[in-house]
């Protein structure tokens, strides 16, 4: 007969088998596995924020105003004391005052920061805050009006958080788009939209002082976010925000795609400015019924321009440009740029019933603007 004690005894070590005392012993929760279950919890919003928001700057802007000179005869309107007495309302612009004004950008290179010029633009005096609280001086490297573009050199010393581009050719219409910038330091905000157009020419928008074609989103572009990133989903930078509709078909806001934007940035470090090749005409977008096609016709000449020496007229139907075919205005613009300056390039016109051929030279947009 066995005795309870072996009993108990036996089964004391066959526990022991099944249940090693180290599997016993851990925790039941791993610390690793809660890493990843929180990590997938995160919206790819959130993802593509932390990848690149480190890398938005705030951007605080100082412009001093000249101070008004007075006659030796006018001090006594100077006096408080006076103008309380007489009821007078005089501002102070004897007093030197500052003007400032706040915007966004991002770091795209070793202490290289990227911005609107328009945020930047008659300065004198720009501080670049980062998301850790830390300050700089910023040097104004150079800066695009046509573009709407400029490049900021910080006075420091890095390391630098610093963006990941993405490529803008490869966006589609209806891909993510979210909108970052840093208007007040410390912490980013941030907008969702889609992608609603690739190329919106702004003369399209009203606007005929820039040379751009602009993505187009329905993600907001809160006051001081301008200059900031626009990001895909991967929280690659597709765009630099810079524009917003007011009025008719307010709710959109624009962006300048960054290759262009990569293209003008490395033109203001390596030459302090941008070269903008053309010809001096206006172009308008025609829909053509008869044969269901579009067509782009020249709306205006620029007097004294190479498109006038050359001889194109207003109304010229634009079939080709160099060995492009014509289908949008976006196509002669795209090609007098690949062309450059100096060097000459054919025209095949429609005008009237017959066909044209002239060739003309492109020049930069300044020697337009002095003539």
């Amino acid at each position: 007969m066995i005795q309870p004690q072996k009993i108990l005894f036996s089964s004391a070590i066959m526990m022991s088998i099944l249940c090693p005392s180290k599997i016993i012993s851990q925790p039941l929760t791993n610390p690793k596995f809660n890493d990843i279950y929180q990590n997938s919890n995160k919206s790819f919003v959130t993802k593509a924020v932390d990848k690149t928001g480190s890398s938005v700057v705030t951007i605080d802007t100082r412009r001093y105003l000249k101070k008004r000179k007075f006659s030796r005869n006018s001090q006594i309107f100077l006096d408080p004391y006076f103008e309380r007495f007489f009821g007078l309302d005089l501002p102070y612009d004897n007093q030197p005052s500052i003007e400032q004004s706040q915007g966004s950008g991002f770091i795209f290179a070793d202490g290289l920061v990227m911005t609107n010029a328009h945020v930047v633009n008659e300065s004198d005096q720009v501080i670049v805050g980062l998301t850790n609280g830390k300050k700089f001086k910023g040097q104004l490297i150079g800066q695009d009006i046509f573009t709407d573009l400029a490049v900021l050199k910080i006075e420091g010393v890095g390391p630098w958080p610093i963006a990941q581009l993405g490529d803008s050719t490869k966006i589609k219409v209806g891909d993510w788009a979210i909108a970052v910038g840093n208007p007040f330091g410390l912490e980013n905000t941030v907008t969702l939209g889609i992608i609603s157009n690739l190329k919106r020419n702004v003369t399209q928008l009203g606007i005929y002082d820039k040379k751009l074609e602009l993505i187009q989103t329905d993600a907001a572009i809160n006051p001081g976010n301008s200059g900031g990133p626009l990001l895909n989903s991967k929280g690659e930078v597709i765009g630099i925000n810079t524009l917003i509709r007011s009025g008719p078909g307010a709710g959109l806001s624009f962006a300048i795609p960054i290759n262009k934007a990569k293209d003008i940035a490395y033109q203001l470090i390596n030459n302090g400015k941008v070269i903008h090749p053309m010809i001096g005409i206006s172009l308008k977008d025609e829909s053509n019924f008869e044969t269901n096609n579009n067509i782009v016709k020249v709306g205006y000449v620029v007097p004294n321009s190479p498109a006038e020496k050359s001889g194109i007229q207003v109304n010229d139907i634009i079939i080709k440009v160099g060995n492009k075919n014509i289908e949008k205005a976006s196509d002669v613009i795209s090609e007098i740029s690949k062309n450059g300056i100096k060097k000459q390039i054919d025209l095949l016109l429609k005008r009237g019933n017959k066909f044209v051929r002239l060739k003309v030279i492109p020049t930069d947009i300044t020697n337009l603007q002095n003539q």
